[in-house]
C-alpha cells in the first residue's frame, strides 16, 4: 500500500488557507501581544501582515501543506538578498492602523542576527492550537525540511520558546546564541545543515557569520512560535 505524502507544496491558490493557519497560531502568543496590545485588532492585524508575508513566499520560497491542511510552514530562499514586498512600509503602517513600530523593531532585530551565508529561511511553522497539535507540527516540519533538504542548502529558523527549540533540535537543528528584542522577549535562533550539501558549501564545523547590515531590516518578517 502507498501511503500519502505528509506535506504538499502549496500553491498560490493556498494562500488564504495559509493565512489562516498563521493567523491562528500566532495569535495567541506572548509575541503577538507585544505586536498588538489592544486584543480586539490583535487577529485582523496579524492576519494582514501574514498575508503580506506568506504571498511574498510564493514569489520568493516556499511553502508546504500538511496533508488535510491542519499546519504548514513557509520559507524565504535566502541564495542572495531578497527584496522587500512591494510597499512594504506602507502596506505594513496600513495594515497596524499606524502602530507600525514594533513591526519594524522586530524586522530590524531579526535581521542584524541572521546568517550571512546562503540558506533557507523557516520564517513560519503554522500550527494552530488542537488535536494531536504536536503530531502535526512533527509531521510538517519533517516533511517541508525534506524538500528543504534537497537544495543542498542550510536551514535556519527563530523559536521563541523552550518546547518551540526543542522541537527543531529534535529535527537535526543546532541552538545558536539567544538574543533579546529589547522588551525582555528572547529569541532563540537554530540552524541545521543538508545532508545533501553541493560541493563542499557546507563543510565544516556548521558555524554561520551574522549579516549585521540594518538596511536588510525589510527582508524580515513575522515569526511566530508554535507547536508545545
Amino acid at each position: 500500500m502507498i501511503s500519502s505524502p505528509p506535506v504538499v507544496r502549496a500553491r498560490w491558490r493556498d494562500v488564504d488557507l495559509i493565512v489562516e493557519l498563521v493567523t491562528a497560531t500566532v495569535t495567541p502568543t506572548v509575541v503577538a501581544a507585544w505586536l498588538v496590545p489592544d486584543e480586539r485588532r490583535r487577529r485582523d492585524v496579524l492576519s494582514d501582515v501574514a498575508r503580506l508575508w506568506v504571498e511574498h513566499a510564493l514569489l520568493f520560497g516556499d511553502a508546504f501543506l500538511l496533508a488535510g491542511g491542519t499546519a504548514a510552514t513557509v520559507w524565504f530562499h535566502h541564495y542572495r538578498p531578497i527584496p522587500a514586498p512591494v510597499r512594504y512600509e506602507q502596506r505594513l503602517t496600513e495594515a497596524c492602523a499606524g502602530q507600525v513600530e514594533r513591526f519594524l523593531l522586530l524586522d530590524r532585530a531579526v535581521a542584524t542576527h541572521r546568517p550571512a551565508q546562503p540558506h533557507n529561511h523557516l520564517a513560519f511553522l503554522a500550527v494552530p492550537p488542537g488535536p494531536r497539535r504536536a503530531d502535526r507540527a512533527e509531521a510538517v516540519l519533517a516533511g517541508s525540511q525534506r524538500w528543504m533538504d534537497t537544495l543542498g542548502l542550510p536551514t535556519y529558523a527563530e523559536t521563541w520558546t523552550g518546547a518551540h527549540r526543542d522541537l527543531y533540535l529534535r529535527h537535526g537543528y543546532q541552538a545558536r546564541g539567544d538574543f533579546p528584542l529589547g522588551n525582555g522577549l528572547l529569541v532563540h535562533p537554530t540552524w541545521r545543515l543538508s545532508p545533501f550539501p553541493p560541493g563542499r558549501r557546507n563543510a565544516g564545523t556548521g558555524h554561520w557569520s551574522s549579516a549585521r547590515a540594518v538596511r536588510r531590516a525589510r527582508n524580515d518578517r513575522l515569526t511566530g512560535p508554535v507547536a508545545r
